[in-house]
């Protein structure tokens, strides 16, 4: 298991064991974890990742920490748009959209706004970071 994969692992069943909470490097930010079916493996996929709520929805960053690539989570998101996100305590069906035009940029410059790693992610990366709305099903 990469090194990755293993903070991952880790973030997450800390984030299960305390209702949604971590601490370390995520010490009081929104977290969740995203649950997708994989694109090209069928196989279940799951990524903690920080996300925005924005009325009854939750929004999703595929930011990979400004990597050239977008991450593995998001193309799956758009294969199979179904999927299942945990935030607190809660675990529920969802949908995911990918955002565009105006929505996205007012959503974006917000998160930046608030959490200003967003916009040095932004810096390291030629491409647009998508941000994808999760709704529940």
């Amino acid at each position: 298991m990469s090194d990755f994969a293993e903070m991952n692992r880790q973030v997450m069943e800390e984030f299960r064991a305390n209702d949604g909470r971590v601490g370390g490097m995520f010490e009081g930010a929104p977290m969740c974890i995203l649950t997708t079916t994989g694109a090209k493996s069928g196989k279940t996929r799951e990524n903690p990742l920080m996300y925005r709520p924005d009325g009854d929805r939750y929004i999703i960053f595929a930011s990979m920490a400004g990597a050239p690539t977008n991450p593995s989570w998001y193309y799956n998101a758009k294969a199979n748009p179904d999927v299942t996100f945990e935030v607190g305590p809660e675990r529920f069906a969802a949908r995911a959209t990918e955002l565009e035009g105006a929505e996205r940029d007012r959503l974006w410059e917000a998160q930046k706004a608030d959490v200003p790693q967003f916009a040095e992610y932004e810096q390291k990366t030629d491409r647009t970071i998508p941000l994808i709305a999760v709704t529940r099903a």
